[in-house]
């Protein structure tokens, strides 16, 4: 729904969906003082990325963070997937508005009041601006000026046009359109035959004399490797934070000093039935508004309103789900949309509802008062955000006390582990790879040990799962050595079986292909004859899945062949499939007048995200092949650590 009638400028914000996907979130960062303007960071705070003169640190994407799951904009458990993409956004973003000064494009302030519209739709209420003394304190809450924020809506609209140019000159072609809508309306059926190799597996005898011969030919290249001995001390976050946690009462203070941050505005949480008029040609008004009237009777007269939208709503980003549009506040929908809606009560139905959309029939189904969120409900929040930095820097402190204490005295790796209240654990001789006590699996950790010279050796300080901090004392290296036969028996005769269901899936689909063949195409008469199952899949399309057998896209070829074509093996994850094209349904091209104009918007969204990854991946390369981006991984990798678990 967000993009279908939050916007004014529906075409214009369709087409730049894809350039924008990430505007909201990395909006969050914008709003942050000093990014952006050069600025240097403090020593203490971690740079993540300079481009350019900007420098990007990571208490300034911690921040963006926070400020978004206090919207619940992302669920907590998904900030660690986020912050990556948000690093990555604005490292993209800066590098085209770079390139685009360096090429000498210009904006104006009308495409900077737009961009601003764009990003705070809440500042424009009925396309009408709030006044500068409510944007003021929009973004005082956001711990921003108008200055700072207007300096990054300039390199925002710089970004913008210089994407605009980029995909400027994009056609699609009314042959395109026809093509994209054949496709991704047929549908096809197929009869199968599964032929997988674990089963295959259980007919397979290795003798005593076949692991002694591939022994004879293979044992040099059966080893026992390198193991390593070491000490491991832990500095872990759960632990520390419990150390530092704030008292009620400091809470109390920081809740009664922010409260204005606690707020939450007037909401209505509603579903609708859209009939679309927007786009469709003027002497089909009447004849929509008809339509409208007589859904809205089938409404009232207590029709399932979920069902109804399911059949009739050309919302298509809600209409699955019934037409619920989830809790919005003002300013999120157009005026006429947005005055029923907060007009009613809940359970209540509106009657048609006209926008420049077309014709709403809107519920609405709870309704929320402006009101300040209480101290319980907040509690938590406040104290793992405040907490969040401290309990941070309490483990770098005591990571970097253990790592030069133990550099002096290797040998006092346990002493000095009790010594700072950290977890220790002496680690027998353990091979690479392996999964380590206190920490589980760890790649940089693993890496770090194994690439250690000697005994008393000791490693860098790394994250590992869980955002702790870890380092090794190496104690002993025990060499790799030729394997026994005994250690390594078990291991040779899974090879071998594993080669030879490998040989028998390869003969089995062979052998189904030619008895078909042989039987005229009958893939059931063939099945049968070699005691194999054939099953159908129901009818699915080049988008959706293939029952049985996976995703459709495996299954190109049965949209390519004829009905009663036989194609394969086809092999997915492993798994070979012996298929035949039972049924083909084309697409029903008498719906495309009514399709058109989403399927080309679609058709050149696809376009435009294909052309913009490939443009914007060249640039950020070619910028940072020139020196112009440097991003520290290290200090991302631990931006992502410190979220996930928290």
């Amino acid at each position: 729904m967000f993009d279908l009638f939050r916007s004014r400028e529906k075409t214009t914000r369709y087409l730049l969906g894809a350039l924008l996907s990430l505007v909201a979130i990395s909006m969050v960062v914008t709003l942050i003082p000093g990014f952006g303007g050069g600025m240097s960071s403090d020593a203490n705070d971690p740079v993540i990325a300079e481009i350019g003169k900007d420098v990007l640190t990571m208490r300034e994407v911690q921040l963006g963070l926070q400020d978004t799951l206090r919207g619940k904009n992302i669920p907590p458990e998904l900030i660690s997937i986020y912050a990556p993409q948000i690093v990555n956004q604005i490292v993209v973003d800066h590098a085209m508005a770079y390139y685009s000064q360096k090429l000498g494009y210009k904006v104006t302030d009308a495409d900077v009041a737009q961009v601003i519209e764009l990003m705070i739709p809440q500042l424009f209420e009925g396309g009408k601006f709030v006044g500068k003394e409510a944007y003021a304190q929009f973004l005082a809450a956001n711990n921003t000026s108008i200055g700072e924020f207007e300096k990054q809506a300039r390199l925002r609209a710089e970004t913008r046009r210089f994407q605009s140019a980029v995909l400027e000159g994009m056609v699609v072609t009314p042959q395109e359109v026809e093509q994209e809508f054949r496709e991704r309306n047929e549908k096809v059926t197929v009869d199968y035959v599964k032929i997988d190799p674990a089963k295959l597996q259980s007919e397979i005898k290795v003798t005593p004399e076949e692991i002694n011969a591939h022994w004879a030919t293979s044992k040099n290249s059966y080893r026992v490797p390198e193991k390593r001995a070491f000490e491991l001390l832990v500095v872990d976050e759960d632990k520390v934070g419990e150390s530092l946690k704030m008292s009620d009462a400091d809470l109390r203070k920081v809740y009664d000093s922010e409260k204005e941050q606690f707020r939450t505005p007037d909401r209505v949480h509603a579903r609708h039935i859209l009939i679309k008029t927007m786009d469709k040609p003027k002497d089909q008004e009447e004849a929509l508004k008809k339509k409208a009237e007589d859904v809205l009777k089938q409404v009232k007269a207590g029709g399932d309103f979920a069902e109804l939208a399911k059949k009739y709503s050309d919302d298509t980003s809600n209409a699955s789900k019934g037409g619920d549009l989830g809790w919005f506040t003002k300013g999120q929908m157009v005026k006429a949309f947005e005055d029923t809606a907060f007009a009613m009560k809940p359970k209540e139905i509106s009657g048609l509802v006209k926008t420049e959309f077309g014709y709403h029939i809107i519920q609405c189904l709870e309704k929320e008062d402006a009101h300040l969120k209480t101290f319980e409900e907040v509690k938590d929040t406040i104290q793992k955000e405040r907490t969040k930095q401290l309990v941070y820097d309490r483990m770098q402190t005591l990571a970097d006390q253990a790592h030069a204490a133990v550099l002096k005295d290797p040998s006092a790796a346990e002493k000095i582990a009790q010594q700072l209240n950290i977890a220790y654990a002496k680690v027998p001789p353990t091979a690479n790879g392996a999964v380590f006590p206190l920490v589980g699996s760890s790649t940089e950790l693993n890496d770090s040990i194994f690439e250690l010279t000697k005994p008393g050796n000791v490693t860098p300080v790394v994250t590992t799962q869980g955002n702790k901090l870890a380092l090794a004392v190496l104690d002993q290296i025990v060499p790799s050595r030729q394997a026994e036969l005994s250690e390594v028996e078990g291991q040779i005769r899974q090879a071998i079986v594993n080669e030879r269901a490998q040989r028998l899936l390869a003969e089995r689909s062979n052998e189904l292909l030619k008895k078909v063949r042989e039987m005229g195409g009958d893939l059931k008469k063939a099945a049968a004859a070699m005691k194999m199952e054939v099953k159908s899949t129901p009818s699915f399309g080049r988008e959706g899945q293939a029952e049985g057998i996976g995703a459709a896209q495996y299954l190109e070829q049965a949209f390519r062949s004829d009905v009663g074509a036989v194609f394969g093996p086809v092999n997915v994850t492993g798994v070979n499939y012996v298929c035949k094209v039972t049924g083909k349904t084309p697409a029903d091209m008498s719906k495309l007048p009514e399709q058109r104009y989403d399927t080309l918007l679609r058709l050149k969204s696809r376009k435009a995200q294909e052309r913009k990854d490939l443009f914007e991946d060249g640039l950020v390369q070619y910028l940072k092949s020139k020196g112009v981006i440097k991003i520290h991984q290290d200090t991302v990798k631990r931006l992502i650590e410190s979220y996930k678990n928290s």
